[in-house]
């Protein structure tokens, strides 16, 4: 027979390309659903012929798809990776540091602020890796590499569990290789032992 099943338990078992289909869909569904009103007036929306959009037919709103812009960072010290255990994850692994990027923020701000706020360290020698469209929720994620510059580690106890500096060769549960920061992780592994 069939099953419910979310799209979580599909993340790492489901292969790559229809892992990104379903979280697609997921997105566009939520999106239909959470917009049915006009947030101005509160008339119903309708979708467009001619873009993916919802109109207000009275006042003539348009609602597009939300996206929510995040960036995702993986800090290193030499062969050190610094790996935190998110308070709220499902499962019990370590990943890259991440936030949603704020009003009136930059990019490079966004990854400076989110490092200290979550983990009470300064990062230097920022770079751009890749993106991600995430549908954890909604999010494009933003990937960089960055350098540890100073400090002792202070946790935001609301958002991370735990945090620690972990060597290359012993790797605690990590994402699967489906998301960024499987990615992120990974990449560096790979120049560290000069696969790449």
């Amino acid at each position: 027979g069939y099953s419910f099943r979310t799209l979580w338990s599909f993340l790492g078992r489901a292969e790559q390309t229809a892992f990104y289909l379903l979280g697609r869909a997921r997105q566009i569904v939520e999106w239909h659903n959470n917009h049915q009103f006009c947030g101005q007036c509160g008339q119903p929306t309708h979708s467009t012929d001619f873009d993916r959009s919802r109109q207000c037919a009275p006042c003539k709103q348009m609602f597009y798809p939300r996206l929510s812009p995040s960036i995702i960072v993986l800090v290193t010290r030499g062969e050190e990776l610094l790996l935190a255990r998110n308070a709220h994850a499902r499962g019990d692994f370590y990943s890259t540091l991440a936030g949603f990027i704020e009003p009136g923020e930059s990019i490079e701000e966004a990854v400076h602020r989110e490092v200290f706020e979550e983990v009470g360290i300064r990062i230097k020698n920022l770079k751009y890796f890749n993106s991600q469209s995430w549908p954890f929720p909604n999010s494009l994620m933003l990937g960089f590499h960055a350098e540890y510059e100073s400090g002792e580690f202070v946790l935001q106890e609301s958002e991370i569990a735990d945090a620690q500096w972990f060597h290359h060769t012993n790797l605690p549960s990590k994402p699967a290789m489906v998301s960024i920061s499987g990615w992120l992780i990974n990449d560096y592994v790979e120049r560290l032992q000069g696969k790449v």
